[in-house]
């Protein structure tokens, strides 16, 4: 049996991307580019001013929770690979090449993987980051099985790090691992590439599951809408879409879903916007209480009104067992009102997933709320031109670094 490293190198130096692919491709680098602006004043940028450039730039751009995911792995793709791929110097189809290999690893690793409480963005996230870097640095085949390889070892992340810096960090972590990986392979590092697989095998995945064909990024990626959990990113906008029906007080909110759709949601009490961004019950408050759940719904503030608290406490929540992933089934929300007046809303897809993408308004709609100046600095972005961004708007302190 050829290594999973192995064949998974073949595929991504024999990738020839479509129309659609670099479509894909222009399409995530202005999201995450757009997304990592958007957090420019954040309290991560002087936390990460030391790291090398891959892991800078990825944590910065995860930190807000804003950027794409791919459904089938539920791992953030281009977080990932964007920053490894403008640190190596590389374009379209370097990034294509990372993300069908990250898709393709976090499917194989599959759902179990996943809800057992591995941060599968990490954990598949790393070796396609050395691909990635990988194809930028044009590396050979068996250069390219190596590399992944050798991301073995930084291939770990957590989700009890949700609604901390810790999660955006880790995921700067994998990216810059992968860049590491391919230069330690470019400089003639050995690795047994087999260790790939063993490694599938010790977390729940299997490696014998690998499918090869179909377009560069299978099931193609999620965008956004609101910045918080692809969690919950639905039942916000269930009840957006029923709130003309809301008048006056709400006594309580009762929510059916799949216990999958909702896995990464472990605040059910928040006291930060960061812990707000993986809570279910504040998915309700903002949804209920700001016209548009946006950057400034989840702050320590936001998070902590009297009216957001107070409506937490009156969510409750069902669960059907099962599922396998974050859009498993749909969710049913019942919003009892004190007049008595109960508004009953469900939803399979919210706006953004694959099945329903934004149109070219929508999304320059969210470029536009990254920042009134992003727009105009990503109206001619190249791969190269954001690279340089990046170093201009996120430079490396090297006395941090020390």
């Amino acid at each position: 049996m050829v290594p999973t490293a192995t064949a998974l190198a073949e595929w991504a130096a024999q990738l020839s991307p479509t129309a659609e692919d670099l479509a894909l491709a222009r399409r995530a680098l202005l999201d995450t580019a757009a997304v990592a602006l958007a957090a420019r004043d954040d309290t991560i940028v002087p936390v990460v001013s030391g790291l090398p450039d891959a892991a800078r730039w990825a944590a910065i751009g995860h930190v807000l929770d804003f950027d794409d995911l791919h459904a089938e792995s539920t791992t953030h793709i281009s977080v990932v690979m964007v920053p490894a791929v403008l640190a190596a110097g590389g374009d379209a189809r370097a990034y294509l090449a990372g993300a069908g290999v990250m898709a393709r690893l976090g499917t194989l690793m599959g759902w179990p993987h996943y809800s057992s409480g591995w941060h599968a963005t990490c954990t598949a996230g790393a070796p396609a980051a050395a691909v990635a870097a990988g194809v930028a640095m044009g590396l050979s085949v068996p250069q390219l099985a190596t590399a992944m390889a050798l991301a073995v070892p930084a291939a770990g992340g957590v989700q009890q790090a949700f609604g901390t810096h810790g999660k955006s960090l880790q995921v700067g972590f994998a990216a810059e691992a992968g860049v590491r990986a391919a230069r330690l392979a470019r400089a003639g590092a050995t690795a047994a590439t087999e260790a790939l697989d063993a490694w599938i095998s010790l977390v729940g995945g299997r490696p014998d599951a690998l499918v090869l064909d179909g377009p560069a990024v299978p099931g193609g990626l999620a965008i956004k809408v609101f910045p918080c959990c692809y969690a919950m990113q639905r039942p916000i906008a269930a009840v957006r879409e029923v709130l003309d029906q809301v008048h006056g007080p709400v006594d309580q909110v009762l929510v059916r879903t799949s216990k999958a759709s909702v896995h990464p949601l472990i605040h059910d009490r928040p006291r930060t916007g960061l812990e707000g961004k993986f809570s279910l019950p504040y998915a309700i408050a903002t949804a209920l209480l700001d016209p548009y759940p946006g950057f400034e719904s989840f702050t320590d503030d936001a998070v902590n009104r009297a009216e957001a608290r107070s409506l937490v406490e009156r969510v409750v929540a069902e669960y059907e067992p099962g599922g396998d992933g974050l859009l498993t089934g749909e969710v049913e929300i019942e919003i009892r009102c004190a007049d008595g007046v109960h508004v009953l809303t469900r939803l399979s897809a919210p706006p953004g997933a694959p099945t329903r993408p934004p149109t070219e308004a929508e999304f320059a709609d969210k470029l536009g709320a990254c920042g009134a100046d992003v727009p105009a600095l990503l109206a001619d972005a190249t791969w190269q031109s954001v690279g340089e961004l990046f170093r201009r708007m996120f430079p490396r302190d090297a006395a941090a670094s020390g």
